[in-house]
């Protein structure tokens, strides 16, 4: 195959040319927009899932989805790389002066507007060193104007939506890698959508996050559990992943034998990341269509390897050596959920002592707790690379145990 035309896309976040298994959510969210357009209430969403099944795609597909009907986009990638404040103020400043325009929206726009101006002052001046603690209240901050709802992002998030609704339009707030916020800024953003919520003003947060995302949010504010709904982003079903390799190769008039196709879904469990890896290599090192069950066999290893070396290594080369000596007892019990107090035994120490590393690895969204006193990966098949790289078997690259 012409790797020029090869369509997969196994890249973080990249969309493929098709999205399978996704129709149900994205439709969710436009009932949403059409429901907050009309002046209705409408349910926030909080997605959760693992590493690899596809959170940032559907996000970043229900970002277009929401432009192409009208809806003015506020849009966050990764909060960890900033402080809400400062990834929202300019974004917020873009909006208010598009709703300006509007003869109804412009007095509240304009005013809006003069607040983005005191907290960019205050970003750039006062709070540079603290404002990743900042809470958003106006007067905490130094930041309170003429009227109650001057103040940081959050509180300028609700007089957006004032504005909004003044204007007849639908502002979407997506945040992917939502677990990043910092505690003080989930609380307080949780405060605002409440009062949005209640208000019935038309602003909608899509988020997305690793699975313990679900117990931040209830731990910064107990009604948020209430506040937003928390669909479950799963792998694709069988008959998904089939249809995500095989009609993405149709579109190019290339077929896959169905024994290839079948056997790279049995392997892959349905993760569309690693779909999309195996079929990329696959395609490039296919001569002819069908793309055979041989074919696909033959890419596994150098599929294999690209995964070890970039996805997998990239995740284990973060960790401190005794973290990564701690999840090497993990990985030793096999994929899947463990209790603390085997890992533990297997590291020859108390559960309390190794509290602190657990903590850290959730931290770090490496791992997860399903339940008390629980540990599981939040990268598929992570446990299966780290026994690769300790046995020195399958492609991965070897490391020395610290």
């Amino acid at each position: 195959m012409n790797p020029v035309s090869n369509p997969y896309m196994p890249g973080a976040g990249q969309p493929p040319p098709v999205l399978a298994g996704r129709d149900a959510l994205r439709e969710r969210v436009q009932i949403a927009l059409a429901r907050l357009r009309s002046g209705r209430s409408a349910k926030s969403l909080v997605m959760v899932g693992l590493w690899g099944v596809g959170k940032t795609v559907l996000l970043e597909q229900m970002r277009s989805d929401a432009a192409c009907a009208g809806a003015t986009i506020l849009w966050i990638d990764n909060p960890a790389h900033g402080s809400l404040p400062a990834l929202l103020a300019p974004q917020l400043r873009e909006v208010l002066l598009r709703l300006s325009r509007v003869p109804a929206a412009r007095a509240g726009a304009l005013s809006a507007l003069s607040s983005v101006a005191i907290l960019t002052q205050a970003l750039a001046g006062p709070l540079k060193k603290r404002v990743m603690d900042l809470d958003f209240d106006s007067e905490a901050a130094g930041l309170a104007g003429p009227g109650p709802m001057d103040g940081g992002p959050a509180t300028l998030l609700e007089r957006t939506g004032w504005v909004a609704r003044q204007a007849q339009c639908v502002v979407v707030l997506l945040i992917d890698e939502f677990q990043c916020l910092a505690p003080t800024q989930l609380a307080s953003l949780i405060v605002v959508m409440h009062r949005c919520a209640q208000a019935r003003l038309p602003i909608l947060l899509v988020g997305a996050g690793l699975p313990q995302l679900r117990n931040r949010v209830g731990q910064a504010k107990a009604y948020a559990e209430r506040l937003f709904d928390y669909p479950e982003i799963r792998p694709l079903s069988d008959v998904e992943a089939a249809l995500a390799i095989a009609q993405t190769a149709a579109q190019e008039g290339v077929a896959f034998e169905a024994a290839a196709v079948d056997w790279m879904v049995e392997k892959t469990a349905g993760y569309p990341f690693f779909l999309q890896a195996w079929a990329s290599q696959t395609w490039n090192l296919a001569t002819a269509s069908p793309i055979s069950l041989a074919d696909v066999k033959r890419a596994w290893a150098p599929t294999l390897a690209a995964l070890d070396d970039g996805f997998f290594r990239g995740i284990f080369d973060r960790l401190t050596p005794a973290e990564q000596r701690y999840v090497r007892a993990m990985a030793e019990r096999g994929p899947g959920c463990h209790r603390s107090g085997e890992i533990a035994t297997g590291l020859g120490r108390r559960v309390q002592t190794v509290a602190p590393l657990r903590k850290g690895l959730i931290s770090k969204g490496l791992i997860w707790s399903p339940g008390h006193g629980e540990a599981e990966f939040t990268a598929p098949f992570f446990a299966e690379f780290l026994q690769r790289i300790t046995l020195g078997a399958g492609g991965g690259v070897g490391v020395t145990d610290t």
